[in-house]
């Protein structure tokens, strides 16, 4: 089994709920080790390994953390990344300097994670008491952006020359990203989508 089936398994299977709660904003959320505790089992079931690893970058004088996840099959030895950014605060009441680079590694590392599992944070206001003005304002639901139509077609003109049975792609588009049909794919999930896509074109 190819890396990117391994990872759709993952994607399909995980279920990392929000475990976590902000009592001043009033609402749930998921933090970075839910998600951990959640896929550690799919990874043993799938062969995988998971390794997180940060590293800082000035950009205008700011310092950005810098987290990477890299997903690797144990079987070949096949990898694949993902990344994301998290600026630290100048400062943070009750904090240290080491408090605010944990706070913000620990940011980064969460999205880091959404973007390679495809988990969508956009139903409630994605914040923990350690992000500032995020955790003092109220909570609002906000609309996930889809693929355009250009990458709508691109994924139509894949499943056509896969021939990919399309119940099951839609049933996987379900599971994985809460998506009934194409036009409701997550853009952050496009990337994913066509891996897999791909691949099954390489196996046909």
């Amino acid at each position: 089994m190819k890396i990117n089936e391994k990872l759709m398994n993952i994607q399909r299977d995980l279920k990392a709920p929000k475990n976590q709660f902000n009592a001043f904003g009033k609402y749930k959320y998921r933090s970075c080790e839910d998600i951990l505790e959640a896929v550690k089992p799919l990874l043993v079931e799938n062969k995988m390994t998971l390794v997180i690893s940060d590293s800082i970058e000035g950009v205008n004088q700011k310092n950005y953390v810098k987290a990477t996840v890299v997903l690797t099959d144990v079987e070949n030895g096949d990898k694949i990344e993902s990344a994301a950014y998290a600026r630290e605060a100048d400062n943070k009441k009750g904090m240290d300097d080491s408090q605010i680079t944990g706070a913000t590694s620990s940011y980064a590392r969460k999205y880091a994670l959404n973007g390679l599992f495809g988990i969508d944070d956009s139903k409630d206001a994605d914040s923990t008491n350690t992000h500032g003005k995020e955790a003092k304002t109220k909570p609002t639901k906000k609309k996930t952006k889809t693929v355009s139509e250009d990458e709508i077609l691109e994924i139509e003109k894949l499943i056509s020359e896969t021939g990919i049975d399309k119940v099951k792609f839609q049933k996987w588009l379900k599971d994985s990203f809460k998506a009934s049909k194409i036009d409701d794919i997550p853009q952050v999930a496009y990337a994913k989508v066509i891996s897999v896509l791909e691949s099954k074109k390489e196996d046909k």
